[in-house]
């Protein structure tokens, strides 16, 4: 399936209502309709132009640093017997993947003429990311942030105060992700004229699930060219990518979607285990339900009050999961497998130990899928390696008095 506004044409399943099969939507109150209508235009003519494809990629190269390596992983390859490459959205300046989605929508609000720019952040990549395109295109910026989260990403907090941001600690709920989000939305809520909401990933009323996974499309773009390039083919055998909301995995599946041959695995936080409550396992375990603007799978009671996710990774206690990746599983298109938290260490020390690449929590989870699946020994297995692991220090700290028995 797919969609066409003028000249863009989408491989996303979705619908020009935002809906991914029964998934999406925009379930917004009054005072944002004009708001989410407004963008929506004015996303659909950028992508038109040229000029803003021209300004974006232009922006990628010279200050993103794209493309960013697939690098072909030999040790950690041959611990598997199969053939292993990491596409290394760490090596990205600000060290993730968010930056690519966060220079897209910044230069959508200067090309609104929005001169204030609201965000939420978990693990605090997607604060880092928004703080700094602010400061480059001279945008005000208020990144709001879990009290939880703030405590355990202090490097992440420092680095958004010294960009110019004015991070606001979230103290409702659980004090995570789900929370500055909530906050976020109260915000543009209250200062719809002159505030653009950038959301960190594929969540949200339409059109942010397509227009994160749009500007994210880069990953999938170059994966394949550079696939071509090192094996002869553009077509892995698997894509494997974590996902809280959903945003790193939405780019590295975007153009392999239509692709049958592409085998495509989420990685989602299994916490605890998805037999306890402290899980942040969202496919696992959630129904079908409405949360911050879309209809998707939602971790909720049975009255329907939203339950606190839990996971050893900021970024990925999200309660709910982006409509695309909802009907990606629904649908069987993507295999999602639980990571509980020490496999993700394991696997975390792992790619340490034999690659000397400390990955960040999230992409650790993606990472432990490489011991619940078993490849070909002539696969081609891609693994989004959405961020590096400066910001988990000091989780990785408590855990590496045992670290030996995990690998």
């Amino acid at each position: 399936m797919s969609k066409t506004h003028n000249n863009y044409q989408s491989p996303l399943p979705v619908d020009d209502s935002g809906f991914y099969g029964r998934f999406g939507g925009a379930y917004i109150p009054e005072i944002l309709h004009r708001n989410v209508e407004n963008l929506r235009e004015a996303y659909f003519e950028a992508v038109d132009d040229p000029k803003f494809k021209e300004e974006f990629d232009w922006l990628m190269r010279h200050y993103v640093g794209r493309p960013s390596p697939l690098y072909y992983a030999k040790r950690l390859s041959e611990r598997y017997g199969t053939n292993i490459y990491l596409k290394r959205e760490d090596l990205n300046h600000t060290g993730a993947h968010k930056i690519n989605n966060a220079i897209g929508s910044a230069l959508l609000a200067k090309r609104m003429g929005k001169t204030r720019i609201i965000a939420e952040t978990g693990a605090g990549q997607h604060g880092v990311a928004t703080a700094t395109v602010c400061a480059l295109m001279g945008l005000d910026c208020v990144v709001y942030m879990g009290a939880t989260d703030v405590a355990r990403q202090q490097p992440n907090v420092e680095r958004m105060k010294m960009l110019g941001a004015k991070v606001v600690p979230v103290t409702t709920g659980n004090h995570t992700l789900k929370d500055a989000t909530n906050e976020a939305i109260r915000d543009w809520c209250c200062n719809p004229r002159d505030s653009f909401y950038i959301i960190g990933s594929t969540v949200g009323p339409h059109p942010y699930p397509e227009m994160v996974a749009r500007f994210q499309s880069v990953i999938s773009e170059e994966i394949r060219w550079q696939l071509k390039e090192l094996t002869g083919s553009e077509e892995p055998d698997y894509v494997i990518a974590c996902v809280g909301g959903g945003s790193n995995a939405a780019g590295a599946f975007y153009h392999f979607i239509n692709s049958p041959k592409v085998k495509l695995i989420a990685a989602e936080a299994g916490g605890k285990g998805v037999d306890t409550d402290e899980t942040a396992a969202t496919i696992a375990c959630g129904r079908e339900g409405i949360i911050h603007g879309a209809r998707t799978l939602v971790m909720q009671t049975a009255d329907g009050q939203i339950t606190e996710p839990y996971s050893i990774s900021a970024g990925l206690d999200y309660p709910g999961i982006g409509p695309l990746h909802a009907f990606l599983a629904e649908s069987k298109r993507s295999q999602v497998l639980a990571i509980n938290d020490d496999e993700a260490l394991r696997a975390a020390y792992l790619l340490t130990n034999l690659e000397g690449i400390i990955p960040a929590l999230e992409s650790a989870h993606a990472l432990g899928v490489l011991d619940k699946k078993k490849f070909g020994k002539d696969d081609t297995v891609v693994v989004n390696l959405s961020g590096r692991g400066d910001k988990d220090m000091a989780t990785y700290l408590r855990f590496q008095s045992n670290k030996n028995e995990r690998i």
